[in-house]
């Protein structure tokens, strides 16, 4: 299994690594460690480079599996060479903060409706929540958005723990989608914590505090169906 730096300590930039397998049909090799988040809940995958003395491959896709996180390369060097990761920071620092907001949206929105999230995507600076809101009026948006940048403001810490999956079934609130996602074969949970404001599982890199996040618009709220609400949101300068 791959040691997924990521997970713990999210504002590590780089990594030194040993390529323990590769699959030469596919292009892509898998590292002992590392510091590039392979994508999932909405968020994408890292981009960066894998450095090899004076070469520096770019890593142009991101996986996991049962095994590990695969890097995908246009060169693939020999198992067992020694690489040095380095992620593309300020692509990442910017999912960062925007996967936050998402979260203290969902705060937000859970306080006011308890309304359970059915979707959801981001890109650096801007992202998307799909929520299942019967009762929404267009006046709800600016009071959500005020709301919503009032908590971001009063730098709440962003906190990670790990629960078995045991323990974590026996808490239904951890889930905020409609559907869990959570898969069977998962036997330990990673929680979120923006404390007192939103709890959930989640497997994506956040900020240490909501004051990192900075102002958030609403930029768009659009019906998605008879009872659905699709919210956009984006960073501020």
């Amino acid at each position: 299994m791959t040691e997924r730096i990521y997970s713990t300590r999210a504002y590590e930039r780089t990594m030194t690594a040993t390529v323990v397998d590769s699959n030469r049909d596919d292009g892509r090799v898998l590292l002992d460690r590392t510091v590039f988040y392979p994508g999932g809940g909405g968020q994408p995958y890292d981009s960066g480079a894998l450095v090899i003395g004076d070469d520096r491959l770019d890593v142009v896709r991101v996986t996991q599996d049962s095994r590990g996180v695969w890097h995908w390369l246009e060169t693939l060097p020999p198992i067992g060479t020694q690489v040095i990761g380095e992620i593309d920071w300020d692509r990442r620092y910017a999912l960062m903060r925007t996967h936050t907001a998402m979260h203290a949206l969902c705060g937000v929105v859970w306080e006011r409706f308890r309304s359970p999230v059915t979707g959801g995507n981001m890109t650096p600076g801007e992202g998307r929540l799909d929520f299942e809101i019967p009762q929404w009026d267009p006046e709800d948006r600016e009071p959500i958005e005020a709301e919503l940048n009032r908590l971001l403001d009063l730098a709440r810490p962003v906190e990670v723990s790990f629960l078995d999956r045991a323990e974590a079934d026996q808490d239904p609130s951890l889930i905020r989608t409609k559907v869990s996602l959570l898969p069977a074969s998962l036997r330990e949970v990673r929680v979120i914590d923006i404390v007192g404001l939103d709890r959930q599982a989640d497997g994506g890199t956040h900020v240490d505090s909501t004051g990192e996040v900075g102002t958030i618009h609403i930029t768009k709220t659009e019906s998605k169906g008879k009872g659905f609400r699709r919210i956009r949101l984006a960073l501020g300068g």
